[in-house]
């Protein structure tokens, strides 16, 4: 880890006068609340028959629905997704001024390329567990239960890729129409609700995965064009956005919670609603109006490279950090159940979140030190060549499709001899393949290169 630090204080040393600190530290922030939440939400008991039940806090404890206003933070993601891509897009299309060709593809080839390639190994190591866990008798709804916990973080990746793959034409009407862009989002998020709870129209509230996150990156590109330049100005966001939360799930049909809870009639985030728009218009506003003294504090060079260092593992960190969790539950039941014989919520629970907490991190860190180098792991996508047009399309389908089958149906089968969905697992890999890139086009590569030494 030393090591880790002293690479990371170097690029926090380089890092250029004017970029916007507090961009990399809301993006490290969202992380790791996310990690927490995950790791308090969670949480399994022996009950008195000796049986592992998957307890759920949220469930258990209906006062702590209210923690999700807080630990719901992937709307700061988008948010800060947005500010990124905005700068991104916007120096890819001085290269097309430039007289540079395939200016979209490679552009949307190479954000796809750094976002999935973290996925392979904790998707691959998992297809092999819920293989040799099938094959060793382990109950399959067990099997099920632990790859689908381990791998719920993969949802969100298929999302992201969606609204990136967009950028071009939201930052264009971004552009052209402002914030006018934004409102109509919201709009189409409140219309889809009104069909969904009113009419009961089936299935076309799946569309607010576009409209809600659309939205919210549509606010990183105001963030960046100055609309949240003075305090009173996000504060008056963020004071509009809280009312109008409360106003829904205090006063209206929405749960107070932002995550989905166990046997709940309505879900704020699977798929999302206005409720979930709403709180992400509040934290926008709150984390904007707080920016001036952020970007003051990150001045402090341990601060700053604390934040490179958790920004040069954040996938890892994501990805990963539910393993941990399943595994640490697992040594404990081997065990002999030790500490899952408390149940969630009490006193004696609580009092052992600590220790649980550092298992957790201790389990965690053997898996970044092994897999965050694939976080840098890559080159350019295709040897440097341009992506063509049809490939990419499908091998960003494939790849979404392979990820959100992960994360809604589990990898683990029911009925196949393997344990295993085959297909949900090779989707992505085969879609980065298509896309130029990952652990199958290196196969075919060098296939091919073997073929032509040969000859």
């Amino acid at each position: 880890m030393l090591k880790m630090w002293n690479k990371a204080r170097e690029l926090a040393e380089m890092a250029p006068p004017d970029r916007n600190r507090w961009v990399d530290f809301l993006r490290a922030l969202s992380i790791m609340a996310v990690v927490i939440g995950h790791w308090l939400v969670a949480a399994p008991y022996i009950d008195a028959s000796g049986a592992v039940q998957g307890g759920h806090l949220l469930g258990i404890l209906p006062w702590s629905q209210w923690l999700t206003w807080g630990f719901q933070v992937m709307p700061i993601f988008f948010l800060v997704g947005g500010y990124s891509n905005g700068v991104s897009w916007e120096a890819q299309l001085r290269k097309a001024e430039d007289g540079a060709t395939g200016v979209y593809r490679d552009w949307f080839a190479s954000r796809v390329q750094r976002l999935i390639t973290p996925v392979f190994p904790v998707l691959l190591l998992w297809g092999v567990l819920a293989l040799a866990m099938t094959q060793l008798g382990m109950e399959r709804g067990q099997v099920r239960m632990a790859t689908q916990l381990a791998l719920v973080p993969v949802w969100f990746l298929a999302v992201y890729l969606l609204v990136t793959a967009l950028t071009p034409i939201t930052f264009r009407l971004w552009q052209r129409f402002g914030l006018a862009s934004f409102f109509a989002l919201v709009a189409g998020a409140v219309l889809i609700d009104w069909l969904t709870l009113s009419q009961g129209v089936p299935y076309i509230n799946f569309l607010n995965f576009l409209f809600v996150w659309v939205g919210i990156h549509q606010l990183g590109f105001a963030w960046r064009s100055g609309v949240f330049a003075t305090r009173a100005m996000a504060m008056v966001w963020f004071a509009a956005a809280l009312a109008a939360l409360i106003g829904l799930t205090v006063y209206g049909p929405y749960p107070v919670a932002m995550i989905g809870v166990p046997g709940a009639e309505i879900t704020n985030s699977m798929p999302p609603t206005i409720a979930l728009l709403a709180l992400g218009v509040m934290q926008t506003g709150l984390v904007l109006a707080l920016e001036p003294a952020g970007r003051k504090m990150l001045q402090s060079l341990k601060l700053w490279t604390a934040t490179v260092l958790m920004n040069g593992m954040i996938m890892t960190v994501y990805l990963w950090h539910l393993t941990a969790f399943v595994l640490v539950m697992v040594l404990a039941w081997v065990m002999g159940g030790i500490g899952l014989d408390l149940y969630p919520g009490t006193q004696g629970w609580w009092l052992s979140r600590p220790i649980w907490f550092a298992l957790y991190i201790a389990a965690l860190l053997p898996m970044i030190a092994i897999f965050a180098r694939h976080e840098r792991a890559f080159g350019p996508v295709r040897g440097g060549r341009t992506v063509p047009k049809l490939r990419v399309m499908l091998g960003v389908l494939l790849i979404c499709i392979g990820l959100a089958m992960t994360a809604a149906i589990s990898i683990a089968s029911p009925e196949a001899i393997t344990g295993v969905r085959l297909w949900v697992v090779a989707a992505p890999f085969i879609g980065a393949a298509f896309m130029g890139f990952g652990p199958v086009y290196g196969l075919i590569k060098r296939g091919r290169a073997g073929k032509q030494s040969a000859s």
